[in-house]
């Protein structure tokens, strides 16, 4: 079996177990009392990715694999584990918001507030970068620049991190 083919069989597996993960916890956070917001936008994101993961097969499942790049995306695994760790239950796809819980700044949060979505941009990134396919990477990354633009400050505005009190009530809808 070509290397190429047990990647995406890899990469999609880990995206559909990460589904289950995030559809559980979301459940469960919605169940104690959180809300969600910006689940306009949602289906976007996840149409972004079905279609760089569905444009990865029909490209890349009989190329060659260019393992410097590879190695590159297996370090952002860890970062990914990294991030799903540190949130535990709290980590979902969708932006879930519990009022009562303090703002996570351990782990890759001490950092930044948004490390998976750092993982996420290399990865889109580096994944057709290692099938040697750049215009993909760059279709997709501007792509997902474009959403990840709105997703960030709909994230940040749920989370108070920009907003005053009232201005952030009247964008929750968003």
């Amino acid at each position: 079996m070509r290397l190429a083919i047990l990647i995406l069989a890899a990469v999609t597996l880990e995206r559909g177990v990460e589904l289950v993960i995030a559809e559980r916890n979301t459940r469960r956070l919605k169940a104690a009392g959180a809300f969600e917001v910006g689940a306009r936008h949602y289906p976007l994101m996840v149409g972004l990715h079905a279609a760089w993961l569905l444009a990865l097969w029909a490209l890349a499942w009989d190329r060659p694999v260019q393992l410097v790049l590879l190695a590159l995306f297996l370090v952002l695994q860890a970062g990914r584990i990294w991030v799903l760790a540190t949130l535990g239950g709290r980590w979902t796809t969708r932006i879930i918001v519990t009022p009562a819980a303090p703002l996570i700044r351990r782990g890759p949060y001490r950092f930044m507030d948004h490390p998976n979505y750092l993982v996420v941009v290399g990865e889109i990134a580096l994944l057709p970068l290692a099938f040697g396919l750049p215009w993909l990477a760059l279709i997709f990354s501007a792509l997902n620049a474009t959403v990840l633009a709105l997703r960030i400050r709909t994230e940040d505005e749920a989370l108070g991190r920009r907003l005053d009190p009232p201005s952030r009530q009247a964008n929750l809808r968003l």
